[in-house]
């Protein structure tokens, strides 16, 4: 609801101001929030069909899945036009490397095959090995970097930061996921909501990940500037209080009073020195 909402909202400011058209980079912003919506309509209509399916079982999980292979097909062509114009694309990734997943866990459902979960799972373990070897390679640079002294500590807390959260992401979904298969393969006979406390952490890490993610689209609900500047400017009493600093400071009765000679060290003439020149504009006529 918030994506056709905003969408629409977008869409109508796109088209009823033709000038704001001409900001830039607006073109490829506007593109990407109707891919976006286009790829959330998809997985709208993969969600009702589900639904449908597990209470009437009407259809085919072929049928149902069909949305999904559809959308994980057109990721692929998505994820090469957002490398080229710098644009995220986490979502369409997702999808573009999960299709052999989708089709086997369409098959398993209809029982074309009779492999096991295990087995169908295949396609998520290669994945899951894959971003192994990233959180892997994102702690050694992590520790490479806290030992080198000459790294802004700036980038340094960024590259711990991110191993950190990388690990708490990958490894509890890699946890959940190999409970989840010896669970349907019955193997061990642990309670759902046992086995999906590791995915639910993974998922509370990824919302605090997305705090600090780059990117975003400025045309979603026409507010064409972003997120936190649009709040600042709806809401101007968020300025005069986000913008106070704060300092602590000791108790007068534990502070010794200043000397002289310190007021001295402390105070520096002004500098009148330097020569102030007036601006002048070429553009002026003599």
């Amino acid at each position: 609801m918030f994506v056709i909402v905003g969408a629409s909202l977008g869409s109508y400011v796109w088209w009823k101001h033709p000038q704001y058209r001409m900001e830039n980079n607006s073109h490829v912003q506007f593109k990407a929030m109707v891919i976006c919506t286009g790829m959330h309509l998809l997985l709208l209509m993969f969600e009702i069909l589900a639904c449908n399916n597990l209470e009437t079982e009407m259809h085919s999980w072929i049928l149902v899945f069909i949305p999904l292979m559809f959308m994980s097909l057109l990721s692929i062509g998505i994820c090469i036009w957002a490398v080229k114009n710098e644009r995220s694309f986490e979502m369409e990734f997702f999808c573009s490397v999960n299709i052999l997943q989708f089709i086997f866990l369409a098959l398993r459902l209809d029982k074309y095959i009779d492999w096991s979960w295990v087995i169908v799972f295949i396609p998520v373990w290669i994945v899951m090995c894959t971003a192994l070897i990233g959180v892997l390679y994102a702690i050694i640079l992590a520790i490479i970097l806290v030992k080198s002294p000459d790294i802004v500590p700036q980038h340094r807390r960024g590259n711990v930061s991110s191993a950190v959260g990388y690990s708490f992401l990958v490894v509890p979904l890699l946890i959940f996921e190999v409970l989840l298969a010896n669970r349907l393969d019955g193997d061990n006979h642990f309670k759902y909501t046992a086995i999906t406390v590791p995915l639910f952490v993974s998922l509370i890490t990824m919302i605090c990940l997305s705090f600090g993610a780059k990117g975003g689209n400025q045309w979603w609900f026409g507010m064409r500037k972003d997120f936190c500047l649009f709040v600042l400017g709806v809401c101007p009493f968020l300025q005069e209080y986000g913008n106070i600093s704060y300092s602590l400071h000791k108790n007068r009765q534990n502070q010794e009073p200043a000397t002289n000679t310190d007021y001295i060290k402390k105070y520096k003439p002004p500098d009148h020195s330097k020569v102030v020149v007036p601006v002048i504009s070429i553009e002026t006529p003599d």
